[in-house]
């Protein structure tokens, strides 16, 4: 989609960083696509709402706007948008599993409510009220939010849980378990900010398995497989095609083409 805008229009921006990953954004540079922060801009022409959505506020400025705006928001997350406002309606006490300091989990905050609560995987367990709803960071892994619904079952007298997780992720999450377990290292691909990337890389690293967190080939030493017979990849729901080839490329080669 932003490709195709840039084709199509000058002046496009994408509300922050479109993806966690800083190849493509500087891919998209190099096309004029260009990351603001700033919606009252008089150079705007066309602008990108980032995959990981806008709040609430935000997306009613954008209604009234007079440029182009282009909605990339990821369909598991404005799926969870819709389910803490339609708990916040319902008058449950929102609670979202997550890391705050998220674009994606800001923006689920707008619609749920001042009183909602956002928990990480590491943090205590909070006093709720009687009537709880969940929602959940997309790219969390399941067995937090099995955690938390059976810790919150012995408090709350009434839990609905929404499984807001994105099926690719919990996928991508299973498929790379079972990889590492066949192989002697590990090479997550994708940005080093990106929150399910570093996911796959802490689960691999959590299995015994020699891992390593890079952004593209250029990053890979032979010195990493000079005992491995199998090498594993896998990489982050941000990660382009190209940049996976690039760097099972250049580990054929370190190999032998083995």
């Amino acid at each position: 989609m932003a490709f195709g805008a840039a084709k199509q229009s000058d002046a496009v921006y994408t509300l922050g960083p479109i993806i966690h990953n800083p190849q493509v954004i500087e891919k998209l540079d190099s096309q004029g696509v260009r990351p603001t922060d700033d919606i009252g801009s008089a150079n705007i022409k066309t602008l990108i709402i980032r995959t990981h959505g806008v709040t609430a506020e935000v997306s009613e400025k954008l209604a009234s706007s007079e440029f182009n705006v282009i909605d990339a928001t990821c369909p598991f997350v404005k799926k969870a948008q819709q389910y803490a406002a339609l708990l916040k309606k319902e008058g449950y006490q929102v609670v979202i599993i997550g890391d705050r300091e998220h674009p994606e989990v800001q923006s689920l905050m707008s619609y749920a409510g001042s009183d909602a609560l956002v928990i990480n995987k590491d943090d205590a367990f909070p006093k709720l009220r009687s009537r709880v709803g969940i929602v959940v960071q997309t790219t969390q892994p399941v067995y937090v939010l099995q955690k938390f619904i059976a810790e919150a079952l012995e408090t709350v007298s009434e839990l609905k849980v929404f499984n807001t997780i994105c099926s690719s992720t919990a996928l991508r999450l299973k498929e790379t378990t079972d990889m590492a377990r066949q192989v002697d290292v590990m090479i997550v691909v994708g940005g080093k900010n990106s929150a399910n990337t570093t996911q796959l890389a802490n689960l691999t690293k959590s299995m015994s398995v020699p891992t390593y967190h890079i952004e593209t080939s250029s990053e890979l030493k032979k010195a990493w497989f000079v005992e491995a017979e199998k090498v594993g990849i896998t990489a982050g729901a941000s990660t382009p095609d190209w940049i996976i080839k690039e760097v099972e490329e250049r580990i054929r080669t370190i190999g032998g083409n083995r």
